[in-house]
């Protein structure tokens, strides 16, 4: 890996932020209890990541506890950052961990400094902070605690079903901070969720977190996201994945067409050859080359398929083509329905 092969106390500015001596690396570990995984513990010297301006991430600041996830999803946009690491963007992504055990430290650091504006954070846009690792190394409660402290609004984005662990402690910090809380459901077919996804929780135990949430007063967003051309883009599926967002109590969401960037295209069509092989010509038609979204005329399709079923089930959501960079996304910046009466108003901010 890149950090093995660096000079003890030479910098390697092409590494991911916390990884650039080798000197970081304090460990590597495999246990039973986490089979065919290895989790690199690195020390981190930054927590907070600044997102480049010419990026059409509509957010400004990120942190990221972990690298790689072990939810494994075929489609992940993530899985060419793995690639910095001298690792694959394939099973290496799933099985490689690289874990900044400091970074709850290192954060409350960065945000008691003098220059910090007290700008939204987001968690969950590169990597999941509530995977399986999370239930071993427990960053998530020391993180939210540094952000409460301080009074630095921040959002999370998760596919893992571990956010009810902390409920209670983000009940707590919501009385203070402003915090919004958004789980991602892509697939709602359990056979086709465990062979796209399959280290991620059912849908319907993503869908009981979204109802606890919802019971301890947020307003939670649900990610219908991605939508995959011919296989959860069917009316019957559509229906009924926002049938049960609604019944699980979700306030808005968000959905998208399937985008394949350069480092994921090679090994989702690994996946569709061997699973889905007849639907591999539409895919390349769909995504020819280097093209990485959806055509418009697509994507245009699937906004009017789903806007009368949000319609139907009493729904409030938006296409992510619809929210630039830059531009309010209503409901998404929106304060919690914070569970103690007396609070004291804050701003409207974008979270995402």
């Amino acid at each position: 890996m890149r950090w093995q092969g660096q000079q003890l106390g030479v910098a390697d500015t092409a590494a991911l932020p916390g990884l650039e001596r080798m000197d970081g690396l304090v460990r590597s570990v495999t246990t039973p209890e986490f089979a065919g995984m290895t989790f690199h513990e690195v020390l981190a010297k930054t927590a907070l990541n600044r997102v480049p301006g010419a990026s059409a991430m509509p957010f400004d600041w990120t942190v990221n506890p972990y690298r790689g996830c072990s939810h494994a999803c075929t489609y992940c946009f993530a899985r060419g950052t793995h690639e910095y690491l001298d690792l694959d963007a394939g099973s290496d992504f799933d099985n490689q961990i690289v874990v900044k055990v400091n970074v709850a430290e290192v954060l409350q650091k960065e945000l008691r400094r003098g220059s910090w504006a007290r700008e939204p954070v987001m968690l969950g846009t590169n990597t999941d902070p509530y995977q399986r690792a999370e239930g071993r190394y427990r960053l998530m409660p020391q993180i939210v605690s540094a952000f409460a402290e301080t009074g630095t609004p921040f959002s999370i984005l998760t596919k893992g079903s571990l956010l009810r662990r902390d409920l209670p402690l983000l009940s707590d910090a919501a009385a203070s901070v402003r915090i919004s809380l958004a789980m991602s459901i892509a697939v709602f077919d359990d056979a086709l969720q465990h062979s796209l996804e399959p280290g991620t929780p059912s849908a319907d135990a993503r869908l009981d977190t979204v109802r606890a949430a919802t019971e301890r007063g947020f307003r939670v967003t649900v990610f219908l996201m991605p939508v995959m051309p011919h296989l959860t883009d069917s009316l019957a599926a559509l229906d009924d994945a926002l049938r049960r967002i609604r019944e699980a109590g979700a306030a808005k969401v968000v959905y998208g067409a399937l985008h394949l960037r350069p480092g994921v295209k090679p090994w989702f069509f690994e996946w569709l050859e061997r699973e889905r092989p007849e639907l591999v010509s539409s895919y390349r038609g769909l995504y020819p080359g280097v093209s990485t979204s959806a055509p418009k005329a697509y994507r245009t399709w699937l906004s009017k398929r789903i806007r009368p079923l949000l319609r139907m089930h009493r729904l409030d959501g938006h296409d992510e083509d619809d929210h630039p960079r830059g531009r309010p996304q209503p409901g998404l910046a929106s304060r919690v329905a914070l569970p103690t009466p007396a609070v004291r108003p804050v701003a409207p901010a974008t979270l995402f």
